[in-house]
């Protein structure tokens, strides 16, 4: 079952990896994005225009009563012109975290409104636009990761029909936590994606999908240490309860032939006594087999 050493024996990466495009092309994602957010970039300097503090500018914004939409690109747009350290993520959380606790601990980073009254009282369409496409810039996030899941996924359903299920959400969705597939598990312990033997419905591997664009640095470090996290964490649990669970990688773009992350995931393949493997779409019908998964 095991195969230390495959990734090794790669000595071009360029034909393992599958490019995953999801990424529209300017000018043309102007014209999408400035469709999109006029209305918000509107809604913006409408907000500057009425309110007497950049404070009730944030106020205003996360009015539990406005369209959640409208909020994120509101708040996306207060992070680009008020406050930077602002992030989106923590904003976002209107019912945990209260405005006037994120007015106290960032208040002295806003922008004054006078400022902004003064910048946005007669802001030219160019710089409208120029708003719309920084807020949209990262609309296309995450989009590739989910297309190679789908991808994945097609492929084992068609590959495995009758022996494996996978399940999993292909896009946006929650995580399947390992506590659900062993109640005994303590913890957290999200995976993307689970495959079952149809014959019992015994849990045969998890699994995780990312698709890197671009990879390296602090980047590449904390993916690949937060792998090497999951599979000591499954070894583990292993030991109190015995499984024979394996651990399936599923990463690809060009991110990986970066030298630190392919030298990371050759590392990581292959441990676990051969019940790890790191593979690509262009690899799975290699690597991923029934004597693999039954082994």
């Amino acid at each position: 079952m095991s195969d230390p050493n495959f990734l090794r024996t790669i000595s071009d990466l360029g034909k393992i990896i599958t490019p995953i495009d999801s990424t529209i092309r300017f000018p043309e994602s102007l014209e999408i994005l400035i469709n999109k957010y006029s209305g918000a970039v509107e809604t913006f300097c409408q907000l500057i225009r009425e309110c007497d503090s950049s404070e009730d500018v944030l106020r205003q914004i996360r009015q539990p009563e406005r369209e959640a939409d409208e909020r994120m690109a509101l708040l996306k747009m207060y992070r680009r012109c008020v406050s930077p350290v602002l992030d989106t993520e923590t904003t976002k959380k209107i019912r945990k975290i209260s405005t006037e606790s994120l007015i106290e601990t960032y208040g002295l980073t806003f922008k004054p409104i006078a400022k902004l009254k003064q910048q946005f009282q007669a802001m030219s369409p160019e710089y409208r636009f120029a708003l719309a496409a920084l807020i949209g810039e990262y609309d296309t996030r995450g989009q590739s990761g989910y297309e190679l899941t789908g991808l994945f996924f097609d492929w084992f359903a068609a590959h495995f029909e009758g022996k494996y299920l996978i399940e999993g959400p292909r896009g946006a969705g929650r995580d399947i936590e390992l506590s659900t597939l062993y109640p005994s598990y303590q913890g957290a312990f999200p995976c993307d994606f689970v495959i079952r033997r149809v014959s019992d419905n015994e849990v045969a591997a998890i699994g995780f999908a990312r698709y890197d664009s671009t990879r390296g640095g602090a980047q590449s470090d904390d993916r690949t240490s937060g792998n090497a996290n999951k599979v000591d964490k499954a070894k583990a649990f292993d030991q109190v309860t015995p499984t024979k669970l394996k651990i399936i990688f599923l990463a690809d773009g060009p991110g990986l032939m970066h030298n630190d992350t392919w030298e990371e995931s050759c590392q990581l393949d292959g441990q676990w006594d051969g019940r790890v493997r790191v593979v690509t779409l262009k690899l799975a019908a290699k690597r991923i087999t029934s004597e693999w998964l039954e082994g």
